[in-house]
């Protein structure tokens, strides 16, 4: 049964909108355990409307093997405990063969391919947003400003893409996958992501132009590649949206798509590259050298 409240589609998915967008918002500024409440959330969603697009297309990945290996994920990654994720991805994994083997229902390999999958796709890319709000060093303090960074440019390609799109969208982007997107669509959602990145990245977080360049960069490559391989996944199976639990948005996992590997990739380049420069100068150092 759903809610009527009575008002137009736009009216409905951007009050949705707003509401999600505040509660995520919130759950990212106060970290820690609301945090880890607002992933577990999306995650029990978004996997759930992931089983049921594979069910579409006649694979069966196992919903209790990929929520137990995303809850013990989510218990190293709030400790960090980064010495276990090996190990327990290893023995997750082996639970999906032994699933197979004694459930026993056909199409095996893909049912174990797309379960190892939704591990991975569902579970252990998106909890990499914990160990990016919580990055520390002594020169940003934590995380949050480039988490914000992230979400700010995801949503500035999204706005991008579809307003010049619409208005000047002529040559398809991946006709076979998602075919209302265009190239001009695509170079205007990078051109705003690289414009909030460069705001945000020099006014408010204090780092160079050329830092705020590549992360703009990765934000709206990573996100538009996100939107399409989910694209694929729903055009393969044949079905429109993940699901309705957002209403005039679809299901969790149309609205989190753009995330998915934007945050893990996003998380090293300022791990590696920004929080700890360190070895960034020795190698720069090096090169000099070598050239002379």
């Amino acid at each position: 049964m759903k809610l009527d409240l009575g008002l137009n589609k736009n009216a409905v998915r951007m009050l949705t909108g707003f509401l999600f967008g505040w509660i995520v918002a919130e759950c990212i500024v106060y970290g820690g355990l609301a945090l880890l409440g607002l992933l577990g959330v999306i995650l029990a969603f978004a996997t759930k409307e992931y089983v049921k697009i594979l069910n579409h297309k006649g694979f069966y990945p196992s919903l209790k093997v990929i929520y137990g290996t995303e809850i013990a994920l989510a218990i190293i990654v709030y400790f960090e405990r980064f010495d276990l994720v090996a190990a327990t991805l290893t023995i997750c994994a082996m639970s999906s063969f032994m699933w197979v083997l004694f459930v026993g229902r056909q199409p095996y390999i893909a049912n174990v391919a797309t379960t190892l999958f939704g591990m991975v796709y569902c579970g252990w890319f998106p909890l990499h947003l914990i160990f990016f709000r919580n990055l520390e060093c002594a020169q940003y303090d934590s995380g949050l400003g480039f988490v914000i960074m992230m979400l700010a440019c995801i949503i500035s390609t999204d706005v991008g893409c579809y307003y010049v799109g619409t208005r000047w969208g002529k040559h398809k982007l991946a006709p076979t996958v998602s075919p209302n997107k265009s190239i001009e669509g695509s170079i205007g959602g990078a051109v705003c992501s690289v414009l909030m990145a460069e705001i945000i990245g020099i006014f408010f977080l204090g780092i160079s132009w050329w830092l705020s360049l590549i992360a703009g960069v990765i934000c709206t490559t990573f996100a538009q590649i996100g939107d399409l391989c989910e694209s694929l996944l729903k055009r393969d199976a044949g079905v429109k949206d993940s699901g309705d639990s957002l209403p005039g948005h679809g299901g969790f996992l149309d609205r989190t798509d753009s995330f998915a590997l934007t945050i893990p990739i996003m998380y090293y380049f300022v791990k590696y590259f920004i929080f700890k420069t360190e070895w960034m100068g020795a190698t720069v150092e090096f090169i000099k050298g070598f050239l002379h």
